[in-house]
């Protein structure tokens, strides 16, 4: 028995040690991720206006959200969208880019620098540049399709074409997934392409048993961060959906998200709608909860998977 608490006391002080060099940590994540988690679930289940003190009202948040507010599933429907249809050409795209700028023997860094610049560009920015870009009447992508008689689209003034405006907006953006992609390329060992070629495999053959394992780990990363982005894609659609309203902005105009017939409309546009114009934010936060459960649902779905990549490439 004696010996024991000897035992327990080192091991008391080996805890001690851990915590204190995990506290920093420990702190950051109680502060800024579980208090306002747990909080955002009390204020879910209450009537709170930020002046008044909640009132408890059970389920009625979350009732009126699923079944009797107008502007949810829309939301929903659109940002599932960019979260399938976005990310995955940003994805593909920022790959072919890194691989075709990895082949380029001579001028190299000035393509590089070229794709990357526009990543550089402020989101508010590039998103007024390129509605007036595709604008329906006067733009000049337009003009070049009117010219070589081509349909020409009303873009962000129409339903049916405002997200792949956006999703061009995104992939004109994918300089970061062009640098990531580059350098995950540059590392495949160059000797295991030189015996795939002398086995005599193909471009595609060396593509999907070489290059693709090698690098899975690296499309996993931008896949999972560009969920995480798409869920989380608020400045572009709202500014452009404001500019192809003509709504100027001010603080006495009121605009609703969405234009053109919600299909600009994504889920944190109704927390921020909800909860910083509509002082309801008891509703916000349950829009709130089911954005960080679909972020987390596609990120434990794709990180479940991650072996898929490797396995389609043997």
């Amino acid at each position: 028995m004696a010996a024991a608490h000897p035992l327990r006391s080192k091991r008391r002080r080996s805890a001690l040690r851990t915590a204190a060099f995990l506290s920093p940590w420990l702190i950051g994540f109680a502060v800024f991720f579980l208090y306002p988690l747990l909080s955002t679930l009390y204020f879910s289940f209450t009537r709170y206006d930020g002046f008044r003190q909640p009132a408890f009202n059970g389920l009625d948040n979350w009732s009126y959200v699923f079944t009797d507010y107008p502007l949810f599933w829309p939301a929903m429907r659109n940002t599932l969208w960019l979260v399938l249809v976005m990310v995955t050409c940003r994805v593909a795209f920022g790959l072919g880019i890194g691989l075709l700028i990895t082949k380029i023997k001579t001028g190299a860094g000035i393509f590089r620098t070229l794709f990357y610049l526009p990543y550089l560009a402020p989101p508010v920015a590039a998103t007024l540049s390129f509605v007036f870009l595709l604008n329906p009447g006067t733009g000049p992508v337009n003009t070049l399709l009117d010219a070589v008689g081509l349909p020409t689209p009303g873009w962000f003034t129409d339903a049916d074409w405002s997200k792949p405006a956006l999703t061009a907006l995104a992939l004109w953006g994918v300089g970061d997934l062009m640098v990531v992609f580059m350098a995950a390329l540059l590392d495949v060992p160059k000797e295991q392409y030189e015996a795939a070629e002398l086995d005599g495999a193909g471009a595609w053959a060396r593509f999907r048993h070489i290059t693709l394992p090698n690098i899975s780990p690296i499309i996993m990363f931008a896949v999972v961060t560009g969920v995480i982005q798409a869920m989380q894609y608020y400045a572009q659609p709202l500014v452009a959906g404001k500019v192809a309203a003509g709504v100027i902005g001010g603080s006495g105009q009121q605009f609703e998200p969405g234009y053109p017939d919600k299909s600009t409309l994504t889920l944190p546009q109704l927390v921020y709608n909800l909860g910083f114009q509509r002082f309801d934010y008891g509703t916000a936060c349950v829009v709130a909860l089911v954005l960080f459960a679909l972020s987390m649902a596609f990120t434990a779905l794709l990180m479940r998977r991650r072996g898929g990549l490797i396995g389609a490439g043997e």
